[in-house]
């Protein structure tokens, strides 16, 4: 699968046409933010590059690229925390990747085994700063999933 390089593309095709050109990086990724398709919740942030993106749109399952492994992955090869791709979309200057999903197995989409990655928030008080947990228990043990 290959995407229009928006190199050739002027800004306002970019911004208001209908060819789909991401921008990846000088890494070759772009961001995505993931979302609970049904409820709207930010479930998870990573990154993507062209090769998961298109394995996505092909495969209907959300593939994304570790930084720190420095490798494609297939959210929940491991787990069995796969997300359903439901919905992709762009932002105005094709920089960041909204993926609308399904989560499947548990519902976990954090690998500490929580339902989001985001289950703290942060709290300033002063010149402290510290994490409030809001509670998000794990659903599942992460040391028996990925390191059993």
């Amino acid at each position: 699968m290959q995407f229009a390089d928006p190199k050739k593309l002027t800004t306002t095709e970019i911004e208001t046409g209908p060819v789909f050109s991401p921008r990846f990086g000088a890494d070759g990724l772009i961001f995505a933010v993931a979302t609970d398709a049904t409820t709207g919740e930010v479930l998870m942030a990573a990154h993507m590059s062209a090769e998961s993106v298109a394995l996505t749109l092909g495969t209907g399952e959300v593939h994304y690229f570790s930084r720190s492994r420095n490798r494609l992955w297939k959210k929940g090869e491991t787990s069995g925390e796969v997300q359903k791709l439901v919905e992709m979309r762009v932002d105005c200057d094709q920089d960041v990747l909204w993926l609308k999903v399904e989560m499947t197995g548990r519902g976990a989409a954090c690998h500490t085994g929580r339902r989001s990655c985001f289950y703290r928030k942060v709290t300033a008080e002063g010149e402290t700063v510290a994490l409030e947990d809001l509670g998000g228990a794990p659903i599942f043990d992460p040391d028996d999933i990925y390191r059993g």
